[in-house]
């Protein structure tokens, strides 16, 4: 298992890309990838989201929605679903 905290951060989109490849050829592999990430591209190419929130500090805290992206993007609970481009 890996667990990743915010891989994205200062990367240009083709690095995102780049990573999304690494990624995915580790899933391949059978390891498990365990991403907290803002980056709307990346959660968009995610297998499963779990959406915190609904805002941050005490506003947060609790699941939002879960699911495929398709599955967040249609959650009209999910603040991050509105964004996602699919």
């Amino acid at each position: 298992m890996f667990v990743f905290d915010e891989p994205t951060i200062g990367l240009h989109p083709r690095d995102v890309e780049t990573l999304l490849g690494v990624f995915g050829r580790l899933v391949e592999q059978g390891a498990t990838v365990v991403v907290v990430e803002h980056d709307l591209d990346f959660i968009a190419n995610a297998d499963y989201v779990i959406d915190m929130g609904p805002h941050g500090g005490r506003g947060g805290g609790r699941i939002v929605a879960c699911g495929t992206p398709v599955e967040i993007a249609a959650n009209l609970e999910s603040i991050t679903g509105r964004y996602l481009v699919l």
